[in-house]
């Protein structure tokens, strides 16, 4: 069970009427909050979003859309793929060649 307190958490997936929501402490992830979808705002209803939520008696009672920090990590993240895909040169001929 979680912790009573506040969080940052992500919306994992919303599958099967259900969205699993996993609290972050300390950047580790705790175990899934599995909650109505209903429960979160409108604008959050989506993976990757980014909560700050208040967790009571092991239960979300309280949960805000954080739409800043879900585009800064979207952002982040596309940029890790742009540079990941990029091709290193196969040997220095290559090199030499551009």
């Amino acid at each position: 069970m979680i912790p009573d307190g506040r969080y940052v958490a992500v919306v994992d997936r919303i599958e099967d009427g259900l969205a699993a929501v996993i609290p972050e402490s300390d950047d580790e992830a705790l175990e899934e909050l599995l909650v109505d979808p209903e429960a979160l705002p409108q604008p959050a209803r989506h993976a990757d979003a980014v909560l700050d939520i208040v967790v009571a008696d092991g239960e979300l009672s309280e949960a805000t859309y954080d739409a800043e920090e879900t585009e800064r990590r979207k952002e982040t993240t596309q940029s890790r793929f742009d540079r990941l895909s990029k091709r290193p040169p196969k040997d220095e001929e290559d090199d030499e060649e551009s």
